[in-house]
């Protein structure tokens, strides 16, 4: 790995996911050590004034990746790549990070991140897929656990255990959402999301990210939209209490507070932190190490990898390292590594079952074998809503002209339309098109510049 690295001492403290909706706001916030933007939202030949001002004040900014489709069968797209490497060196940017997901199969694209199959399988195409992403990056690399709605029928592992060993073999760092902790334990009947995390290799944390969600029909969505809850603070106090963090953020997507209102919500999980972070006397190491983790197969030794230190943070006279262990960028967990599979044989297989879940998702076909049609179900229509929320931002005035008809339209439309290649522009412009057929003589109105 070349290029920025994180070195030792690297501290981001607390943090907000910037946006341009809240540019403004996030610019007169008191103590944000960093903030967050999503990679494919950013030009790095233009980047938006406000992050260029938080940039020149000494504000870490952190690509956050959401399409390089690192969980899917097909290796990572080069052109992909080179864009996220660029945003990092346009950004000066200290790592960057994406997911442990997959959202597209060939032509089929979701629009969003879903859960990949957590088999042995999966695995080792999963890890091969990330390595070549973080040999092609300027910077460290940091991967996110999901939110699932739904899983998979054939799981071999805890998620604990799949991400545990993803990011030891992939040899990168961890950056944990405990909001989707929180959707895994709720959605998937994690019995105990506690025991997760000691399967989880927190001397590998990069950052922690908090948010939102919402219960609905027995199901938590992870909306990054609704006010913080508890069982998610209660989540960022138990990493808290186990590791010094690095860095922990705040995620908001829609129906921004005021500027009061996010002050309050980053003030309340500076609280949570800072309360688990105390030491107590007579209490166990918060760093203890995690015995409920499965082995894992080091990374493979076929090329060499500079090594980088660990971010660390000093709270209270603690360090984020554990004893005996090495730092998350460079260094795999043995010496010695047995050949990770995930070869064409296997890469065909997961696309094959990732292409029927999409096509049953996306484009109405058959349920696979094993799958909850409930949770398909609500999966499918989650994936609209997303779509819906993308294509609106895109053509507000349209929303406008709709009158209240639009999200009606827009469902109309995405029930027989999967998402277009090309992402929410694209998605735009064909509903413009099915908008100005359907409408007759109002679909006049339709803005001509999309059709």
């Amino acid at each position: 790995m070349t290029g920025a690295t994180t070195g030792a001492g690297l501290s981001l403290g607390c943090g907000i996911g910037w946006r341009p909706e809240i540019d403004a706001v996030i610019a007169e916030l008191p103590e944000i050590g960093f903030v967050e933007v999503i990679a494919e939202n950013v030009d790095p030949d233009r980047l938006p004034p406000g992050l260029v001002e938080l940039r020149a004040r000494g504000v870490p900014v952190i690509p956050h990746g959401v399409s390089l489709n690192l969980g899917g069968a097909d290796r990572p797209e080069r052109p992909r790549l080179a864009r996220l490497a660029a945003v990092a060196e346009a950004l000066g940017a200290p790592l960057v990070s994406e997911h442990m997901a997959f959202c597209r199969v060939g032509a089929l694209d979701s629009g969003h991140l879903l859960p990949v199959p957590r088999t042995r399988e999966a695995l080792a195409v999963i890890v091969r897929n990330v390595r070549a992403a973080r040999a092609a990056l300027p910077v460290p690399l940091a991967l996110e656990n999901v939110a699932p709605l739904l899983g998979w029928p054939a799981d071999e592992l805890t998620e604990g255990q799949f991400v545990g060993e993803l990011v030891e073999r992939a040899d990168v760092g961890l950056l944990l959402d405990v909001a989707n902790l929180h959707t895994a334990r709720v959605n998937l009947g994690l019995a105990d999301s506690l025991r997760e995390l000691d399967e989880l290799p927190l001397e590998r944390l990069a950052y922690v990210h908090v948010a939102g969600g919402v219960l609905r029909h027995g199901l938590w969505h992870d909306t990054h939209t609704h006010p913080l809850a508890g069982p998610v603070l209660d989540l960022l106090a138990a990493v808290a209490s186990r590791v010094d963090l690095p860095g922990f953020l705040l995620e908001r997507d829609g129906a921004y507070p005021s500027a009061a209102g996010l002050a309050a919500e980053l003030a309340q999980i500076r609280a949570t932190v800072a309360s688990a972070s105390r030491p107590t006397a007579g209490s166990p190491s918060p760093n203890r190490p995690s015995p409920n983790r499965a082995p894992v197969d080091p990374p493979s030794p076929d090329r060499a990898v500079a090594a980088v230190a660990v971010p660390a943070v000093s709270s209270g006279g603690r360090t984020s390292r554990r004893p005996g262990r090495g730092s998350w960028a460079g260094r795999g967990r043995a010496a010695l590594a047995r050949s990770t599979p995930g070869g064409a044989g296997d890469r065909r297989k997961l696309g094959r079952a990732q292409r029927a879940l999409l096509a049953a998702l996306v484009a109405g076909a058959p349920l696979p074998a094993g799958f909850d049609a409930g949770r398909v179900e609500a999966q499918s229509a989650a994936l609209v809503e997303k779509r819906l929320w993308g294509v609106a931002h895109r053509l507000p005035d349209l929303v406008d002209q709709l009158d209240g008809r639009f999200p009606h339209l827009f469902r109309d439309y995405a029930a027989g339309t999967p998402r277009p290649p090309g992402g929410s522009l694209a998605d735009a412009r064909a509903f413009a098109a099915f908008a100005a057929r359907h409408l007759g003589p109002a679909g006049a109105a339709v803005p001509g510049r999309w059709v």
